[in-house]
């Protein structure tokens, strides 16, 4: 596989970008990225996701290294590379026409839309998956695109997900950043940021329940990177701007949509709370109506417990 080696690292160092102002930095700063994530196990294979780490790094090396005006947009280099021998981007079903507009793809919530994935070379993936090699090609992008700015570039660069607010700070403290955040930047650069937030109170939101349902109890662990369990906010984001773990709470996707939904609530002694406005199977193992009066689980310290005041904002909403 190493004959294939210079092939990529002539393709690295010779990518179509825009050439005003030094050149566009962009598809340099993803391609390191992408190599700081086969560095750290995230990508094994030739499918490329867009993560909120492959994000966070993005930002990361972007503010280490770039030293022009260009503007960060994660959007461009991941529509754009497609230009590129070694990458196809693969669209969701339905978006298949949608991706040939270059103008609807700069931003990320169309692009997060459209696209599902990105495809490397078989060839280049397994070469990613050795150190040596990544080594050469990062070196390679660094001398020809960052020379200036290279020194910036640790062995091990720190970008990994900023869980420490969305763990520690109070819902005021958070919320009244976030806000801060979103007058202070364009709307694109606003969805790379809730997107990345939002994989973090995913994460840790199950991880605080035991990755336990807290109304049915229900839990699987599994060896791949699957999880039955959702992180559900009480208080919708686009309303509190709220990714607190007090704004959350664990359930099986299917009483994730009844809560989301309004068929089910949580009152202030944390039972379980059944509307009276549908009909069910009650002989169905899956039925709402046996979980009504139920205490739930709560996470092992109070200061995780669901906030009071949002679980009565959501009775409101659904009038409880």
């Amino acid at each position: 596989m190493t004959e294939k080696l210079p092939y990529y690292v002539h393709c690295f160092t010779h990518l179509k970008r825009d050439g005003k102002n030094g050149g566009a930095p962009h598809k340099p700063i993803l391609l390191l990225s992408i190599i700081r994530l086969f560095e750290k196990g995230i990508f094994t294979s030739n499918q490329i996701h867009i993560l909120p780490e492959l994000v966070a790094s993005f930002k990361t090396h972007w503010s280490n290294l770039v030293a022009t005006n260009h503007h960060p947009i994660f959007a461009l280099p991941f529509y754009h590379m497609n230009s590129e021998p070694f990458w196809q981007l693969i669209p969701n079903m339905g978006c298949e026409k949608w991706i040939e507009s270059k103008s609807s793809m700069r931003s990320f919530g169309n692009l997060t839309t459209a696209v599902q994935k990105a495809i490397i070379d078989m060839e280049l993936a397994s070469l990613l998956l050795e150190p040596e090699n990544r080594d050469i090609l990062k070196i390679a992008i660094l001398d020809r695109y960052f020379p200036e700015t290279k020194r910036n570039f640790g062995p091990n660069g720190n970008e990994d997900l900023p869980s420490d607010m969305i763990i520690h700070e109070s819902s005021e403290e958070y919320r009244k950043k976030i806000i801060a955040l979103k007058n202070s930047i364009d709307e694109n650069a606003f969805q790379e940021e809730v997107f990345i937030r939002s994989a973090i109170f995913k994460r840790e939101i199950p991880k605080i329940y035991d990755n336990t349902c807290c109304i049915s109890g229900m839990r699987i662990d599994a060896t791949s990177n699957v999880s039955m369990i959702d992180a559900c906010h009480i208080v919708p984001f686009s309303e509190a701007y709220d990714d607190t773990l007090t704004n959350g709470i664990a359930l099986s996707p299917n009483l994730h949509r009844a809560f989301d939904r309004g068929l089910i609530a949580i009152s202030d002694d944390y039972s379980v709370l059944v509307k009276r406005n549908f009909i069910e199977n009650s002989k169905s193992v899956f039925n709402l109506t046996q979980f009504e009066h139920q205490k739930i689980l709560l996470p092992k310290h109070e200061t995780h417990y669901p906030a009071l005041e949002n679980l009565q904002s959501h009775r409101n909403r659904f009038n409880f």
